[in-house]
């Protein structure tokens, strides 16, 4: 999969996010504990959206949206999912909180 995302705002993005990928908060999300679990329906989009709310970049579309990271300006939410997708792990419920990883 090709990814629809500039070298210099992924980078920027991936460190923004990482940051925010504790094991702390991993086994939270693993085990159900955040704000309507019962109603989410894919905890790995959730937890992956969520850690980009956590790290405080703003989004942007251009020059009337300015952001941190004016994704918006060339991608949508599917894409920048995507690139989300290559960041985070999957959750792994079930499994160690943050496989091949020490906690």
């Amino acid at each position: 999969m090709e990814l629809k995302i500039r070298n210099r705002d992924l980078q920027v993005l991936r460190e923004a996010v990482t940051a925010e990928d504790t094991c702390e908060r991993r086994s939270a999300y693993c085990s159900g504990n955040f704000a309507w679990s019962d109603k989410c329906k894919d905890w790995d989009m959730r937890y992956r959206w969520d850690l980009l709310r956590a790290s405080r970049i703003r989004l942007g579309g251009g020059a009337l949206a300015k952001g941190d990271l004016n994704l918006y300006g060339y991608m949508n939410d599917r894409s920048i999912d995507d690139v989300l997708r290559v960041i985070v792990p999957p959750l792994g419920r079930g499994a160690d909180p943050r496989p091949n990883s020490p906690m």
